[in-house]
């Protein structure tokens, strides 16, 4: 068959039969799930570079170019490739110093708000009686209220701030990952092997950490994963609200405050972060699934 008379997705698939790509034995992402990896690899390195990709100063005023259009528009400057804003700063720079803003609160939220919650639901999972009904109804409390609601009563008592944000962000992101890890620990220690290792006389803390907690590492990657999506768009929610990062440090939900304004006639300042909000949602959220299929292609997970 002629490659004119072959869809995109067979060509990808013949590509990627003839060019080996280092993924794990079994670990099948496709087009879609290849995209959303490098497009989340590109977000993590522009996060640890940050400053230094920027062309600009992400704060640095130009009035003499305010408000230019993309360079593909009518009297768009290469020099500002993706426009500028209301001050004439540079967008792309602005883009991508949010994105470090982004990325370093989305994982550091999803890491220590994970140490938290999979703590407590070790010790609610394989403990039981009154540490598992105690953690469960403190669970059950802060899934229960709205975050905006718990955000609110937190930054009102903390203030704003990068520091104060992520504060926000684990003590409300922890308990989706107690409900899990106690689900399958409840799961797990009524298997055989840990049956086995409780009447040898293996101490507890050596079943949780040798036994258990591998047995239940797939499921809490899985969740990490999303959660960094998740922490995206609250981060971006909040400082649109102007209940988050605060000037001068750039946050994409930042720039979407500051375009709105100007949408009618300047229409870049909003979509283009927008967009940056959306596909890395959507990248983090496609990963995240790819490896639940990878670790349980049954859909137990």
């Amino acid at each position: 068959m002629s490659n004119l008379t072959l869809s995109g997705r067979e060509r990808w698939h013949r590509m990627s039969r003839r060019v080996r790509f280092p993924w794990p034995q079994g670990f099948r992402p496709g087009l879609g799930g290849s995209i959303a990896l490098l497009f989340c690899a590109v977000m993590i390195l522009a996060a640890v570079a940050g400053p230094a990709l920027a062309p600009f100063d992400a704060n640095e005023s130009d009035f003499a170019a305010i408000m230019l259009p993309p360079a593909w528009l009518t009297d768009g400057l290469w020099e500002h490739p993706l426009g500028t804003d209301q001050l004439g700063r540079d967008v792309l720079s602005r883009l991508i110093v949010g994105t470090q803003i982004a990325m370093i609160v989305a994982i550091a939220t999803s890491v220590v708000a994970g140490v938290i919650g999979v703590t407590l639901g070790l010790i609610a999972g394989y403990l039981g009686g009154w540490a598992d009904a105690v953690i469960s109804r403190v669970v059950d409390a802060f899934l229960a209220l709205p975050f905006i609601l718990m955000a609110l009563a937190f930054i009102s008592a903390l203030g704003t701030g990068v520091g104060n944000i992520l504060l926000v962000l684990i003590m409300t992101n922890w308990a989706p990952y107690a409900r899990l890890v106690r689900s399958e620990v409840v799961s797990i220690k009524r298997r055989d092997f840990v049956v086995l290792a409780q009447m040898a006389g293996v101490s507890r803390t050596r079943i949780i950490l040798r036994h258990i907690l591998p047995n239940a590492a797939n499921s809490i990657l899985v969740l990490a994963v999303l959660d960094v999506g998740r922490a995206v768009i609250l981060e971006s929610s909040l400082s649109f609200l102007g209940l988050g990062i605060q000037p001068p440090d750039v946050s994409w939900g930042l720039m979407l405050a500051d375009g709105r304004a100007y949408i009618s006639i300047a229409w870049w300042l909003t979509v283009l972060p927008g967009i940056a909000i959306v596909a890395t949602v959507l990248s983090f959220n496609a990963v995240g699934e790819k490896l639940r299929v990878w670790f349980d292609p049954r859909g137990n997970l």
